[in-house]
């Protein structure tokens, strides 16, 4: 079901490890428009590394996404993350129809898949011709473990939703990305789109509006909210309340939230560092997404240590917003639906 497209539209859910995100929208002649919007937490242990360890309480946690996004959609695009995923771009006979491309990647995936077939989902994508060769067409081929579609898909199934869609986390996200800027099909220059979560952090870097490099690693906001817990004898879910909605006390900010900002520093900075590394080309801009993008300074803060343009996502700054949705709290959320927004947005391919 990766890359699968279909013309109607869905509920795109992100499943997080603390987390799920819905989020529906739909068309208004040449834009979109924002319906519904959700976010649930997840129950402890729900969700691991990204991978599902219950699927009945992550189905109950989406079904009361839904239930407080007051979306009806029967239907959802769902993602894996980018670590369970094989990519390879190849390139093959232009002359090939579409059917026959693909039975010519089923007897040449063993090639490029390190599992069994039997053990994968796979499917492709034409990304266009050849630059260097008019008679062949570069082609996306995917493949991901059969466990981590079949759970997302069972956790959906469980929430009475039919998946139609499952797509890849930095794919969902390029999607979004681009069409959150301006004149999307011009997007030139090399971007680091960092998505910083609750328990796992990842760069997607796109250059002239395409992925060219992504990687993960585990650092997220959690590290902030255990900081909480430990430092004024909060639980962890009066901890993660307190840092979204305040009241802690007068120290917080000098002793607490300014030492953790200065850590996300610099796990950007090795993540720049690390792409610098095998990449010859600068990066011209950062932009970030997750939970903590919407720490007020960060951007300003990553900026001036850095060196490099930065601004924080907002996947509907050329979106409009329906009169049902509470548009503060869309904005508060804004930077950590942008996974949502991206499969969302596969209803209308």
């Amino acid at each position: 079901m990766l890359f699968t497209r279909k013309n109607r539209p869905l509920v795109g859910i992100d499943i997080s490890s603390t987390s799920v995100k819905v989020l529906e929208l739909s068309r208004t002649g040449a834009g979109y428009r924002v319906e519904h919007h959700g976010v649930v937490p997840l129950p402890e242990g729900a969700v691991s590394e990204k991978q599902i360890s219950d699927v009945q309480a992550v189905g109950d946690t989406i079904r009361r996404a839904l239930r407080q996004s007051g979306s009806k959609a029967k239907e959802c695009a769902l993602a894996v993350p980018g670590s369970a995923v094989i990519t390879k771009v190849i390139s093959m006979p232009a002359s090939l129809s579409e059917q026959e491309l693909e039975g010519q990647i089923q007897i040449e995936a063993d090639q490029y898949i390190p599992y069994a077939l039997e053990e994968v989902n796979l499917d492709f994508e034409i990304i266009g011709p050849t630059p260097e060769n008019p008679e062949t067409v570069d082609v996306l081929i995917a493949a991901a473990r059969s466990e981590y579609v079949q759970l997302r898909t069972d956790a959906a199934e469980a929430a009475g939703l039919t998946p139609r869609i499952v797509d890849v986390e930095p794919f969902a996200a390029e999607s979004a990305y681009l069409h959150s800027v301006e004149d999307a099909q011009g997007v030139t220059g090399t971007v680091a789109l960092f998505d910083i979560g609750a328990t796992m952090s990842s760069l997607l870097v796109l250059r002239d509006g395409h992925i060219v490099f992504t990687r993960e690693q585990p650092f997220g906001g959690r590290q902030l909210t255990e900081e909480i817990m430990r430092r004024y004898g909060l639980s962890y879910e009066e901890a993660g309340l307190a840092k979204k909605e305040g009241g802690l006390p007068d120290n917080y900010i000098t002793d607490v939230l300014q030492p953790f900002m200065e850590t996300v520093v610099q796990q950007i900075n090795r993540f720049l560092q690390f792409y610098a590394a095998n990449n010859p080309d600068n990066v011209d801009h950062v932009a970030l997404a997750g939970g903590c993008a919407a720490i007020p300074g960060l951007d300003e803060l990553v900026e001036s240590r850095l060196n490099v343009a930065t601004g924080v996502v907002n996947p509907f700054s050329r979106m409009k917003v329906s009169s049902r949705v509470d548009k503060d709290h869309l904005a508060a959320d804004a930077p950590s639906l942008l996974i949502a927004c991206g499969l969302a947005l596969r209803g209308f391919e």
